[in-house]
């Protein structure tokens, strides 16, 4: 039994008034200034993108040509690479701006942190690799770990180019190649490209009044100073913090990871919250081998995931494989709807039924707070008040049970935000909290322009921009081609299945799919790949013929889910995926590949 199970409110919720508290909440979080509240991390700020954990390298400028060059080191180019490799394609060069591979998605924010993603779905190429997680949900340590797995299985370390940058990449008509540039000096050209730069790659820091100011220490979770903090990301105490008063920006999943850490270590340690997350049970566990021996058997991971998307975006599946919080949801609204007689299953009735079950799930998490935060003010101002995917939503067996540690204190906003930084520390609300230490969770940037987080611009035919195809938004076919620009492949989950509960599906899925393109090029003499644009204009018509987010960005509170509660606009309108759902676009795209007429390509 989990605690979730112990504390189930005794009551049916008041729907009436959780709308009434939901909007009260809400309206104190809006913000006219949207995304412009972040700032980008440049100028004086740019020592927060320091890498501090491999040193750079010096090596000669590239000059050659490779097949495929893949921009971006994390699970999107390994598995790609792999992909390619494995079609016999091994002339591969991926690029990555960190020290090694695993990008992002090593998840460098604290000592020992884990996904909230079960490692069984979430580490891609597991079968392939032979490996078997630790434990349910794993940690930092073991993804980095898997991701150099994966580049030593398939060769792809002698190639790579770390600790550089892309700066720009043309399309050169004449010999039907990428001619690629970097910051280290580099000018190769690739017959092929893919971009997996991410939509959570590039870390923002809030701007707030006085930000430059501060003369403590101060890093971004993405890049920790453990030569500050002391431990490491094996999960040793950071020991150095024993006598430092910390402050930590930002509740969200990166937080939740970070703060149990922090509240070991550190004498006094300062949350500044303004939105808390909703934090539900975890219950990671070891895997155990006997288990793992039996389950794994050809094609378990693949069935994994097909499972995992069908019980959490809307299938059918009889059995819950990865059971966790996110398949819980869906549950719990199929059941309703199962119970409803078959002629009343409308949409309506069903988004009354999604509804009904978010409420209920909800109710049941802020009860959950009660049952572990001691103190009661504290708990109360640790309560979530929206729907349970407004947010992205957190799974943790400590974070709640940090704030009954008497050197960790919650320094609530009430929605409003920290007030401002100065050289002493934080102040909220006219109080100044002095600090030895800020530390940045403020996560990624998402929702601005393309060329901004990926850090350069595609020229492609005739020399036009990316930026300028998609000055009105995101086009492409499957998420994967744009038009205009051969031989470029997109590894990203908008516009294809859209699925952001777990994004390396997506990833396996498009790699799968561009490994295919590739070879069949290869066996047909074709030097070029390219989406016609009927097909990238029928693909954006079907996209918007779904029926959009089951919740609506005024019902949320602000994040990056919602455009930070700003009306979308026509860009953030195509920010969208299949309208059949997730599951049903990895079967469409299955298909699609499998025929090899790879309808709405055209391959010269």
């Amino acid at each position: 039994m989990t605690i979730t199970d112990q504390i189930q409110p005794t009551t049916p919720p008041d729907k009436e008034r959780l709308r009434r508290k939901y909007l009260e909440e809400r309206n104190k979080r809006l913000r006219p200034d949207g995304n412009d509240q972040y700032v980008q991390i440049k100028g004086r700020l740019a020592h927060y993108l320091d890498d501090p954990y491999t040193p750079v390298t010096p090596r000669a400028p590239k000059t050659d040509h490779v097949t495929f060059a893949f921009i971006g080191g994390g699970f999107a180019g390994l598995v790609t690479a792999a992909r390619l490799v494995e079609a016999g394609i091994r002339d591969v060069r991926i690029i990555e701006k960190g020290g090694d591979f695993g990008g992002t998605g090593t998840g460098t924010c604290a000592t020992r942190a884990r996904k909230c993603i079960a490692s069984m779905i979430y580490m891609p190429l597991l079968e392939e690799t032979g490996h078997m997680p630790s434990e349910k949900y794993a940690h930092a340590p073991e993804i980095l770990a898997h991701c150099q797995r994966i580049g030593r299985k398939y060769d792809l370390y002698d190639n790579a180019l770390f600790h550089t940058e892309v700066v720009s990449l043309d399309w050169d008509e004449a010999k039907s190649h990428w001619l690629i540039r970097t910051n280290r000096g580099d000018a190769f050209t690739a017959q092929f490209v893919g971009m997996g730069t991410g939509p959570l790659h590039v870390p923002k820091l809030p701007g707030i009044p006085g930000i430059e100011t501060f003369k403590g220490h101060s890093f971004h979770t993405s890049r920790w100073d453990y030569d500050y903090t002391g431990g490491d990301p094996s999960g040793a105490l950071m020991e150095k913090l024993a006598d430092k008063r910390v402050g930590i920006i930002g509740t969200g999943a990166t937080a939740v990871q970070c703060v149990p850490h922090l509240a070991r270590a550190c004498k006094e340690l300062y949350v500044f919250q303004r939105t808390p997350s909703s934090v539900d049970v975890r219950a990671n566990a070891p895997i155990d081998p006997h288990w793992f021996a039996e389950i794994a058997t050809p094609g378990w991971q693949q069935r994994w995931l097909e499972n995992f998307t069908a019980n959490q975006a809307g299938g059918t599946a009889e059995v819950d494989l990865v059971q966790d919080g996110w398949t819980d949801l869906n549950r719990r609204i199929r059941a309703r709807i199962i119970q409803l007689p078959r002629e009343q299953r409308t949409p309506p009735n069903m988004l009354a039924a999604f509804e009904d079950s978010d409420f209920e799930k909800m109710e049941e998490i802020r009860a959950r707070v009660d049952a572990i935060v001691r103190d009661p003010e504290t708990a109360a101002r640790l309560k979530a008040w929206y729907r349970q995917l407004c947010k992205r939503p957190c799974f943790h067996d400590s974070y709640l049970q940090a704030f009954n540690k008497p050197g960790t204190h919650l320094v609530d906003t009430d929605g409003k935000g920290v007030e401002k930084i100065t050289e002493r520390g934080v102040v909220v609300a006219g109080r100044e909290y002095p600090l030895d230490c800020i530390i940045y969770a403020s996560g990624f940037e998402v929702g601005t322009e393309y060329k901004r987080r990926a850090g350069f611009d595609l020229a492609g035919r005739d020399g036009k921009k990316l930026s300028d195809h998609w000055a009105q938004g995101m086009r492409t076919k499957h998420g994967i081609h744009v038009h205009g620009f051969p031989n470029a492949f997109f590894v990203q989950p908008t516009q294809g299945a859209n699925l952001i509960s777990n994004i390396p599906h997506n990833l396996t899925e498009a790699a799968r799919t561009i490994a295919m393109m590739v070879s069949h090029a290869r066996k047909t003499g074709a030097k070029e790949i390219e989406v016609t644009k009927e097909a990238e204009d029928g693909w954006i018509a079907l996209l918007l013929t779904g029926p959009g987010r089951m919740i609506g960005s005024q019902d949320c509170t602000p994040g990056y889910y919602n455009n930070e509660g700003q009306e979308p606009g026509p860009a953030a309108k195509l920010n969208v995926g299949y309208p059949a759902g997730a599951l049903a676009y990895f079967k469409y795209i299955d298909a699609w590949r499998s025929s090899g007429q790879f309808e709405g390509l055209e391959f010269r």
